[in-house]
């Protein structure tokens, strides 16, 4: 089978909206398995690369989330409050600069040692942003804001402190339905298992 570069003809696109940002509409011709290539229209949304972070309390067993309203969420049935791990767009810097200042943004929290767990595609059938996964330990010291936002940009932030174990309970009760959340209080959740299993 061929590379991918070699699958894929870009045939023409067109710019839909370039407003909040870049929508576009791409039709290009794809090598298909069976050796035929078929023509296909795809539309395309880029609002650039992003990054999210889970606080986690090791010693109290707390994580930091943020309550705001999501429009979209809102106009699918929602209530559009939707509690998140703190995230936002890379805007040209690196992941993990771009997430201590966001989450100190938001939280009020300045963390200084992220780690990065992992990276992926939030919706690729539509979507061109690629999330950088982080978790990072935070306490009473780290705090030296209320977060909140920014309010020019439009940010209402909440700052909601749960148990590890709350915090999952509200993912099965459908109360954290976002998915950059649930995959990182996922992947907490295995982490601590298997270091309990391992002591």
């Amino acid at each position: 089978m061929a590379a991918t570069q070699d699958r894929v003809r870009i045939i023409d696109t067109t710019v839909l909206s370039d407003d909040w940002y870049v929508l576009k509409k791409t039709t290009f011709e794809f090598l298909r398995r069976d050796g035929t290539w078929q023509r296909q229209t795809r539309e395309t949304y880029d609002r650039g690369n992003g990054a999210t972070l889970l606080l986690f309390n090791r010693a109290r067993k707390t994580v930091v989330l943020t309550r705001q309203f999501r429009l979209p969420a809102f106009v699918n049935g929602h209530d559009g409050m939707m509690l998140e791990a703190a995230a936002g767009l890379l805007e040209k810097a690196s992941p993990e600069e771009r997430i201590r200042a966001e989450v100190e943004e938001e939280t009020g929290y300045r963390v200084q040692h992220v780690q990065k767990v992992f990276e992926a595609y939030m919706s690729p059938g539509s979507v061109t942003e690629k999330l950088y996964f982080f978790i990072a330990e935070y306490d009473a010291g780290t705090r030296v804001g209320n977060g909140g936002g920014v309010q020019t940009e439009g940010e209402d932030i909440e700052v909601v402190e749960l148990a590890l174990e709350e915090a999952l309970e509200g993912m099965r009760r459908g109360d954290i339905v976002d998915a950059k959340t649930i995959m990182l209080l996922q992947f907490l959740a295995l982490r601590e298992q298997a270091q309990q299993r391992s002591q």
